[in-house]
């Protein structure tokens, strides 16, 4: 069957099917950002869901950019043998496990950090009473970060991550870069499209130095910011091109940001009918693409990816949200002449955070895999909200006192 089919990458490394684990963020590291014993269970967990590929949470570059607690953060090496165990666990089924790598820029609520760094000083507008006004990147400072991306890979891959995958999309560091709504600079870095996209090269090219062609190195990257004025479909267009001269082995397609988010609903009504949010994009990038394409978000069942697939407008189907309520799906959507669907949390009342509530959801569920426990799709989308609050509000009171 197409799913079951293996993928040869351009570095030479074999996926040994089309459906990948995409990344979800655990939260499950201690507050100072060390990787736990909870991150292996549960990718001991997801080891057997059947996917060829695993991809990792946010793993970040610097402990001063996560953009939620509790986020594994890996700036140097002192804990290669816990993230040696995660990644033994992940692989233990036969898959690939790749590290997301990324830096949140502006994109960090005041709990966490009350002078975020970003490539100028703008503001976020819609949530600008949750997340402080960043503060322009020196040129001296984007250089390091080049590096420190660089340095997390090189420490990933020597503790037996199999690739990297660099998270260029949802309005992080790298994406602000992209997007002329975000990047206002007028230096090496900014000015016009082609500066703009200088740090995500950079970035691409210091990752593949440190380790080496034949590690996978992949890229994460929005087809549209979906907000007037930003990062749109023609432009997103011209990086695709410039990563394919950049070599990079997969480019998964994603959208929006923390203010606009495609990622989790979809841009629009006809998009979700087809399941897959940005195939659309996908079948137009297809014809300049020289990479493997990676889709995520919306697809739910076997039928539907089989056809993105079949169709030659993607090479890889990215499941996420289904593996949380069902960690075993990809196993049966590899052989399933059917189709075959996760259930979705119940929502109550909440409309206008329901993207960000249901994020909440399902990092709950995440966790109670992480314990050995199954999820429980009954559980409100409000009760999880509540006592992730309660739990953040703890945490920032322990922070304040222990954490320096």
């Amino acid at each position: 069957m197409t799913l079951a089919k293996p993928l040869e990458l351009p570095c030479g490394a074999v996926l040994p099917n089309r459906v990948a684990k995409a990344a979800m963020s655990e939260q499950l590291a201690t507050l100072t950002g060390r990787p736990t014993a909870a991150h292996v269970r549960l990718y001991d967990a997801w080891a057997r869901s059947g996917c060829g590929l695993v991809i990792t949470g946010n793993v970040i570059v610097d402990r001063r950019a996560v953009s939620e607690p509790r986020q594994v953060v890996v700036e140097d090496d002192r804990d290669t043998s816990t993230l040696r165990a995660w990644a033994a666990a992940a692989r233990s089924g036969g898959a690939h496990c790749w590290v997301q790598l990324n830096h949140a820029g502006r994109q960090i609520p005041r709990t966490l950090s009350g002078r975020p760094v970003a490539p100028s000083a703008q503001e976020m507008t819609s949530l600008r009473g949750g997340f402080a006004p960043p503060r322009a990147l020196t040129a001296s400072e984007i250089e390091e970060l080049v590096q420190r991306f660089a340095r997390s890979a090189q420490i990933a891959v020597a503790a037996g991550f199999d690739g990297v995958q660099i998270h260029a999309a949802h309005g992080y560091l790298i994406s602000q870069f992209l997007s002329p709504l975000t990047n206002r600079r007028t230096d090496a870095w900014g000015g016009d499209a082609l500066r703009r996209r200088r740090f995500l090269l950079a970035v691409v090219d210091a990752v593949r130095g440190a380790v080496g062609p034949k590690v996978p190195v992949a890229v994460k990257l929005n087809s549209s910011d979906f907000q007037r004025g930003g990062f749109d479909e023609d432009e997103s267009m011209a990086v695709v091109d410039s990563l394919g001269d950049a070599g990079i082995d997969l480019l998964e397609i994603s959208g929006g940001t923390f203010e606009s988010t495609a990622m989790m609903t979809g841009a629009a009504e006809s998009t979700r009918a087809r399941e897959a949010y940005f195939l659309d994009y996908a079948e137009r990038v297809r014809a300049r693409a020289r990479m493997p394409l990676m889709l995520t978000g919306g697809l739910r069942s076997a039928v539907a990816m089989r056809a993105a697939v079949d169709s030659g407008a993607i090479d890889v189907c990215g499941v996420a949200r289904p593996l949380v309520l069902e960690p075993d799906i990809a196993q049966r959507l590899l052989v399933s002449d059917e189709t075959v669907s996760a259930a979705v949390p119940r929502r109550g009342r909440i409309s206008r955070l329901a993207g960000a509530a249901e994020t909440i959801w399902y990092t709950e569920q995440i966790h109670r895999i992480s314990r050995g426990r199954t999820a429980k799709p009954g559980r409100t989308v409000e009760a999880a909200m509540a006592r992730y609050l309660l739990a953040s509000t703890r945490d920032a009171l322990v922070r304040r006192v222990v954490v320096r």
